[in-house]
Order: C-alpha cells, then sequence, then structure tokens
C-alpha cells in the first residue's frame, strides 16, 4: 500500500465514522496526580545510606550509579535527580524495600 492509498483509507474511515457507518476504538486515559519530587541535602543522602547499612559502593551498586556519584551527592558535589531521588524516597519511606524486593540479601 502507498502511502498516498493509506492517507485515503483513513480518510475514508474517518468519513465512515463521521457518518455513523464505523465505530472506533476507544481508549481509556486515567488522570493520575504524581507526587513531586523531593530534593536532598548530603547530610539526607548520606543519612538514608547509613540506615540501609550500606557503603557507598554497595549504595551505588544498588542505586545502579557510580560511586563517584554517591561520593559527590554526599559532599554536596551533584544532586540526586530523576529515578535516584524516587528511589531515596522509596527507602524513607520503607526502608525495608530492598530485601523485600530482592536486591539486597543479608548473610
Amino acid at each position: 500500500m502507498s502511502i498516498y492509498e493509506g492517507i485515503m483509507k483513513g480518510l475514508g474511515e474517518a468519513l465512515e465514522h463521521a457518518e455513523g457507518k464505523r465505530t472506533l476504538r476507544t481508549v481509556r486515559v486515567s488522570s493520575k496526580e504524581i507526587a513531586p519530587l523531593s530534593a536532598y541535602t548530603p547530610e539526607t543522602i548520606k543519612e538514608i545510606r547509613s540506615e540501609q547499612e550500606m557503603t557507598q559502593v554497595t549504595f551505588a551498586k544498588f542505586l545502579g550509579v557510580s560511586p563517584k556519584t554517591v561520593e559527590a551527592w554526599e559532599v554536596g558535589r551533584n544532586q540526586p535527580n530523576g529515578p535516584a531521588c524516587r528511589i531515596l524516597s522509596m527507602l524513607q519511606q520503607d526502608p525495608e524495600l530492598p530485601e523485600k524486593y530482592g536486591f539486597i540479601k543479608t548473610r
């Protein structure tokens, strides 16, 4: 089918719908409000990591970032953003999250 034929077919279907001869699929879209990302101070990041009893290296592996990134967050050179902030928020709300989902196995 050429581009022209595809466009003409689509226009024909739109016309059929407008005339009540064709029912189109509908998709429901729900509106959910997402909590904004929190900002984290170096002290708070270190506190969250300490509560998890993780070294910077282990915490970095858990978060999927480099150890240098965690170090930079904890001394205030950089700040976490996006997914890292969301995970930090989740850790604050549920400190047992890593074990609960099998990300960390205690020995």
